[in-house]
């Protein structure tokens, strides 16, 4: 493995060689990374703040530390409605009936978030997904479940299979509603940004259900559980939840003059440490950051070695323009590094993907975008190759000995 390192991204990266092993990997973004500690108290425990525009990750705190979702669960199980909504495999005027099992298990015996729906009555979608989406009603939940799949079970099955191909790779889900159930129901707060982001980029016509103010049902009128749609900052979703054992949580989104932010937290003492720790950051995010422009698309930022080729190496370019959010205080130490695994064996074709790049500041990797040839390469006479050969030879048992 070969990085090379750039202290001022605005400049041509100088080539510092330094073998080590690193897997390559490219990501949606690296939710282990964070900017600099906001200047103020964050009592909640996990925390991931993200911004949508740059890909920038503006703080984050035990991101990747699995939790209960309790009422979280609910984003995905809006998001398979949704789906099969814009796939014309579900109307909105398709009517279910509330089972014993749902009105015993969510609704108003349950004591639980509930639109209150009746014993054996029929609500169709677009009643059962406003249930979900602003009142976060577990009856509401389980008929959904049920009217689709035919039971709970089966339809956790598809909200599994529908996480795996979205990429959220810590989440596993038992029920519609995430109320405790046996089995190991857990999310991260990296996976449930990830699939907030998902429901509003892939369902606009859906995602202001998030934000509608308030909802009826069964004559009981319910405003919106996310107390944050009410503190004029543009917040616009999603949902909320908490355990006894592991604390409030919730995942919101906000966006002000045309930036979007999405924040995940969890850990949380009290609805109010909650509500005000979420207010804070979202504040924080949409103040105290500016965007910087780092590359323009095709440049080149780096060289990587090639074994067996008409040439030693090749440029690798970013393909679109790259920008970060930094603190406004403090814009003066961001850097670059590029990592692949190298040498990379001729032949290479223009537009091959070779690794990654990451943008860092100090220490902290702020977000990484893949790298990839500038030019095709073609592979190399005998004579290229037995000299590569020799040379990896001489220097190759530095990069394994690391590994």
């Amino acid at each position: 493995m070969v990085w090379f390192q750039s202290a001022n991204v605005k400049a041509k990266p100088v080539r510092k060689v330094c073998f080590a092993a690193v897997l390559m990997v490219t990501q949606f973004f690296s939710s282990n990374a964070h900017s600099a500690e906001p200047p103020f108290t964050v009592k909640s425990e996990q925390i991931l703040l993200f911004d949508a525009d740059t890909g920038s990750v503006l703080f984050s705190r035990k991101a990747d530390q699995p939790f209960p979702p309790a009422s979280l669960a609910k984003l995905m199980t809006a998001e398979i409605a949704f789906k099969a909504l814009a796939e014309g495999k579900l109307q909105p005027d398709t009517a279910f009936t509330v089972s014993e099992h749902a009105w015993r298990t969510g609704g108003a015996p349950s004591r639980t978030a509930t639109m209150f729906a009746r014993l054996n009555s029929q609500l169709t979608v677009n009643d059962l997904i406003q249930g979900i989406t602003v009142q976060s009603a577990n009856d509401g939940a389980i008929v959904l479940a049920e009217g689709m799949s035919g039971s709970e079970q089966a339809f956790a099955q598809t909200m599994n299979e529908r996480a795996h191909a979205l990429g959220l790779k810590q989440s596993v889900f038992i029920n519609p509603t995430g109320l405790p159930q046996d089995g190991k129901q857990q999310v991260t707060l990296t996976d449930m940004v990830k699939l907030a982001r998902h429901l509003h980029d892939s369902y606009a016509q859906y995602y202001p259900l998030y934000s509608q103010e308030s909802f009826s049902w069964n004559n009981i009128l319910q405003r919106n559980r996310n107390p944050l749609l009410r503190l004029n900052m543009g917040a616009d979703g999603l949902a909320m939840g908490g355990t006894k054992e592991t604390g409030l949580s919730i995942i919101a989104s906000a966006q002000q003059n045309g930036r979007r932010v999405y924040l995940g937290l969890n850990g949380a003492k009290s609805v109010l440490e909650r509500t005000e720790d979420a207010e804070k950051l979202i504040r924080w995010a949409m103040n105290d950051f500016v965007k910087t422009p780092v590359f323009n698309a095709d440049t080149e930022v780096a060289q990587a070695a090639l074994y067996g080729g008409t040439q030693g190496s090749v440029g690798l370019v970013v393909q679109e323009a790259v920008s970060v959010l930094v603190p406004v205080q403090d814009k003066t130490k961001l850097r670059s590094q590029v990592i692949y695994e190298g040498p990379v064996a001729a032949p290479v074709t223009k537009g091959q993907e070779i690794g990654r790049i990451q943008i860092l500041h100090d220490k902290d990797v702020l977000l990484e975008r893949p790298v990839y040839a500038a030019q095709d390469v073609a592979e190399g006479t005998l004579r290229n190759k037995s000299l590569d050969a020799l040379y990896e030879l001489a220097t190759g048992w530095i990069r394994r000995l690391l590994k």
